[in-house]
């Protein structure tokens, strides 16, 4: 009796909290005939600021709507497991907690349009598996990165209008077909629509998917609206997407050197592969069971162009399998396959061996496994094919000195009678293989080497003149950096260009089929580039030096010379001048007789002829004479 109570009253209160209302909200209940029915709450009271906590837990749609609501925190829903519909649209909402959609496993449609949402925690998708319909129009997102690309594989309904976008990621397209190699299908229900009109596309490679599409008269992807336009660059602002034009936006192509390859257990192998595209596009390796690749090298010699060699040492059967060299950039991927297969192995069955015989292979090619289970198991000898010439052919076993010598003897011939002729057959065209392989090309030469490149010449021998030959080269030393030149062994010379100056290198000629280790190779060293900029530089100097010193001793010289010309042409005139102003006049002066009227006058000046006059030499010194003898009396006059 007890017990019916509580039944009653456990009963009467979820009753009542089912059919509690929040206060600003309205609830309305959709019932059936059989008495089955869903719950539909709507809140939009301007007044509230804060998303409802006590809304009735078996609400199949909510909606907020213009309300003062500016964050949903998180697990704000979380009680409401049954809930379908969340419309939270045309309030002021401007933060979204990664959290806010935790536990909401049956949500199918999301509507957070007009609001005022710049960033969305797309990663919060993952909470709601079953979501068809994402709404995000009329908010202000920038950006859509390339980590939201997984979350929206199950998107039917995308609405990004009227947002701030200017570009996608090159990848979110390669999840709806035809991107994504599906076939397309008429199927009205497995149609996706999107909504990405009224935002400033970018027009560039990384959108010329979405381009594409809009040209595309029958896809399983349709545009709300098909008249979008770019707004940038320049060259094409307004210009309609379906009359767009986008220059140098090309999809990958990948070409591969070989599909399939075999290879000798243990030898070097070397996978290349050559993309093109623009923009260039990048390379990578994966194998076919999904174990990472490594030594790999790539080079982009131009612009649209770019290989990669990827490099397998002592090769084993592990490695074995396909390898895909996968091409990738913004308009677009592609991929190669190359198929490797390892030449290992031969297995014969022999009788089983007793527990305590010690056998041992005598040489490294033959492996000889004793049974350890029942004494009936056959044992199996694996003789794997010698990398190098042997003249032995069939299997040798090196004995300790044992009690059961005799024995042992005996188990080991019948392995050497099944082997027979086909192990020596085998072995036999291994070697003549081999043995071909290693004279197939000699008397490698370097010729012709400069600062950059050098000429590598050979010989064939024994080999035809169109058979594949690679060319590897590395500067000595740095054997994970290696550029390959593929040519045939007809030509007998490659070029080998892009070397650094004065530095040693390293060049193998690999034939196909060669033997591990048995490569043709040789050194060489590029030329040193003199640099004369020093030196020119210094021999500049010294030339001005040498101009600045000379040029005013020229002048000099010049001026000399003009001067001694301009003299000996104004000689004459002097002279003349000399002349008129080299003469004096003298005055003489003689003994007067003495009188009665002058008596103490003793001396008379006398006046001399014009032809008395004496010439003052410029040569005359202190020492030179002249008399002038009178009628009368002898005067002496020193000049």
């Amino acid at each position: 009796m007890r017990c019916l109570l509580y039944a009653h009253v456990f009963l009467c209160c979820l009753s009542v909290a089912h059919s509690f209302c929040p206060s600003q909200c309205t609830c309305v209940f959709h019932g059936r005939s059989d008495g089955t029915g869903s719950r539909s709450v709507l809140c939009n009271d301007p007044d509230m600021s804060d998303i409802p906590v006590n809304v009735p837990v078996d609400t199949v749609k909510l909606r907020v709507e213009k309300t003062a609501v500016r964050r949903i925190p998180t697990e704000a829903f979380y009680y409401l497991v049954d809930l379908r519909y969340l419309w939270i649209t045309y309030n002021s909402i401007s933060s979204v907690d990664t959290g806010s959609f935790y536990n909401l496993k049956v949500l199918h449609e999301l509507r957070l349009d007009g609001n005022l949402i710049s960033m969305f925690p797309w990663e919060s998708l993952k909470e709601m598996p079953r979501l068809r319909t994402l709404d995000l129009h009329n908010n202000r997102l920038t950006n859509v990165p390339i980590e939201a690309i997984p979350y929206l594989l199950n998107i039917t309904y995308l609405d990004l209008s009227s947002n701030k976008l200017t570009t996608l990621p090159s990848d979110l397209m390669d999840i709806w077909p035809p991107f994504n190699g599906m076939p397309i299908s008429s199927n009205a229900s497995q149609k996706v629509v999107l909504g990405l009109q009224d935002n400033p596309w970018f027009c560039d490679c990384r959108i010329s998917k979405l381009i594409e599409l809009s040209k595309m008269a029958e896809t399983p992807v349709v545009l709300m609206d098909l008249f979008l336009s770019c707004s940038a660059p320049e060259n094409l602002a307004s210009v309609l997407f379906q009359r767009a034009e986008l220059d140098q936006c090309v999809k990958p192509s990948v070409m591969t050197s070989a599909t399939k390859i075999t290879s000798p257990l243990g030898s070097n192998v070397l996978l290349r592969c050559d993309a093109t595209g623009h923009p260039t596009p990048t390379l990578v390796w994966a194998k076919s069971d999904g174990s990472p690749v490594n030594n790999t090298v790539q080079e982009s010699p131009g612009d649209g162009i770019r290989w990669s060699i990827m490099s397998l040492h002592g090769i084993l059967n592990k490695d074995a399998g396909d390898y895909s060299c996968k091409a990738k950039n913004v308009a677009g991927n592609a991929e190669a396959t190359i198929s490797l297969s390892v030449a290992s192995t031969i297995s014969t069955t022999i009788p089983p061996l007793r527990p305590n015989v010690e056998t041992g292979a005598a040489t490294p090619a033959t492996t000889l496994s004793p049974s350890t289970s029942t004494p009936n198991t056959p044992s199996v000898v694996s003789t794997v094919l010698p990398r190098a010439s042997t003249t032995q052919s069939t299997i040798s076993v090196k004995r300790k000195t044992t009690p059961s010598d005799g024995l042992q003897r005996a188990s080991v011939k019948p392995a050497k009678i099944q082997q027979g002729s086909n192990g020596r057959k085998l072995a036999a065209d291994e070697k003549s293989k081999k043995n071909d392989a290693s004279k197939s090309v000699k008397d490698l030469k370097i010729v012709e080497e400069t600062s950059d490149s050098a000429v590598l010449l050979w010989t064939a021998d024994g080999i035809l003149s169109d058979a594949p030959l690679t060319v590897v080269y590395s500067r000595y030393g740095e054997d994970d950096i290696k550029r390959t030149v593929e040519t045939n062994a007809g030509s007998g010379k490659v070029l080998l260009e892009g070397l650094a100056s004065g530095l040693r290198y390293s060049v193998c000629l690999v034939a196909k089929g060669s033997p591990a280790g048995k490569d043709p190779c040789i050194d060489f060293y590029t030329l040193d580039v003199v640099d004369d900029d020093g030196q020119n530089q210094l021999f500049m100097i010294i030339s001005g030096i040498a101009c600045a010193v000379a040029l005013p001793l020229i002048a000099l010289l010049l001026y000399k010379i003009l001067a001694l010309y301009c003299k000996g042409s104004s000689t004459p005139l002097d002279e003349e001048e000399l002349e008129k102003d080299s003469y004096v006049k003298f005055e003489t002066i003689s003994m007067k007789q003495r009188t009665l009227t002058h008596p103490t006058e003793l001396w008379a000046r006398r006046q001399t002829h014009e032809s008395e006059r004496m010439l003052l030499c410029s040569r005359s010194s202190i020492d030179s004479q002249m008399t002038y003898k009178s009628d009368s009396c002898r005067s002496e006059y020193l000049c």
